[in-house]
């Protein structure tokens, strides 16, 4: 647990790290690792609320715009959560990083094109194209942080289409 928590919070660092002006602006505005959780939990709560809230929007009929805004939203705000407990440039590095540049790519353009087509074209078979795809993307892409996990879905997705 310790070593998860010196990763989390940045502790894991190189000689060069230690003097970079970012590491020491991060430094003078640490958070404790209990609030780090706890900011983490909320937030991410939060963003379950959020999209709960607009799959439930969406039973009631008070339309794709409403859900997609209220979902989309809920995703923003769960990707954020992560930011606390390694940090926001630490999670910027990671989203970008060579393994999860596709992924993150395609969530971020999904999440654009949901909010252009429920808000500004008002196509709801349009909209929900865009939300399917992210949450597939979405899935992916947090596929990418548990070790084999992407393999393992490959496979098993693969050997359920051989005949």
């Amino acid at each position: 647990m310790d070593k998860l928590r010196r990763v989390l919070s940045g502790e894991d660092r190189t000689p060069e790290e230690e003097s970079s002006i970012i590491t020491q602006i991060n430094d003078m505005s640490t958070l404790s690792w209990s609030t780090r959780i706890k900011a983490f939990c909320v937030c991410f709560v939060l963003g379950m609320v959020l999209s709960f809230l607009g799959s439930i929007a969406l039973f009631l009929h008070r339309g794709i715009v409403v859900f997609a805004v209220f979902y989309t939203i809920g995703n923003l705000v769960s990707m954020a959560s992560t930011c606390f407990l390694m940090g926001p440039i630490k999670q910027i590095k990671k989203m970008f990083a060579e393994t999860r540049l596709i992924a993150t790519s395609i969530v971020i353009v999904s999440i654009v094109m949901t909010f252009v087509s429920a808000i500004v074209l008002k196509k709801a078979g349009l909209t929900l194209i865009f939300i399917i795809i992210q949450s597939l993307a979405m899935t992916w892409y947090s596929l990418s942080y548990i070790p084999y996990a992407r393999d393992a879905v490959r496979n098993t997705v693969s050997a359920c289409f051989e005949v």
